[in-house]
């Protein structure tokens, strides 16, 4: 399992501090959910902490059983799923899945026809994912994310554009596959986005 230790960690932009001075362990196979509105900076939080976006201030210590990780190791240590991550158009489905497994393999050694089955969607194994609608892309998304072999997962606003049978979806997957995973949700005060989580942080602690 992996450990984050944010240490004085700050970001802004322009003269405006999105949030600074921020402090906190996250321990192993903790489910922690990040509170805040719109515009909030929680999203901000998590790319930062999936070290996409490089902080102002301080700076994040990842450890796997006690051994440091290195930065250039990073990403394939991390899953992340969010409604703005763009996937490719033309490609099917299952080209999709086949071609982020050779990058990040699947959890269990999962199939590609196992896991189309798993986000079950499994009729549209074969269609492009420009004539996906915004919930199957979602819920490919979060199947990649969630079914990826990696130890920390990483999920923004993850019930976005899902209705309400693909929320219970994305809840047994949660239930089903994250025991040995730390988890971190960014979260617009849904519950059914950050169910199982343990702990919280909310943005607005931390803007001073």
């Amino acid at each position: 399992m992996l450990s984050i230790q944010l240490h004085n960690l700050g970001k802004k932009f322009n003269r405006e501090w999105i949030f600074k001075n921020l402090n906190r362990s996250i321990h192993a196979g903790q489910k922690l959910v990040i509170l805040g509105g719109n515009g909030s900076g929680k999203s901000t939080l998590l790319q930062v902490i999936s070290g996409f976006v490089t902080p102002n201030q301080g700076d994040i210590i990842y450890k796997c059983k006690e051994n440091k990780i290195d930065p250039e190791h990073l990403k394939s240590q991390i899953a992340f799923a969010s409604p703005y991550l763009q996937l490719i158009d033309d490609f099917t489905l299952l080209e999709t899945v086949e071609h982020i497994a050779k990058f990040k393999p699947l959890m269990n050694a999962l199939s590609t026809e196992e896991f189309v089955e798993k986000i079950q969607l499994d009729s549209a194994k074969d269609k492009l994912i420009k004539q996906f609608s915004s919930g199957m892309k979602q819920r490919l998304k979060l199947g990649l994310a969630i079914l990826s072999d990696t130890p920390l997962l990483l999920l923004d606003e993850p019930v976005s554009n899902l209705d309400q049978q693909a929320i219970a979806w994305y809840k047994q997957l949660i239930n089903d596959h994250t025991k040995t995973k730390t988890v971190i949700v960014c979260s617009n005060a849904i519950k059914d986005e950050y169910f199982f989580c343990d702990t919280e942080l909310n943005v607005m602690d931390h803007k001073n």
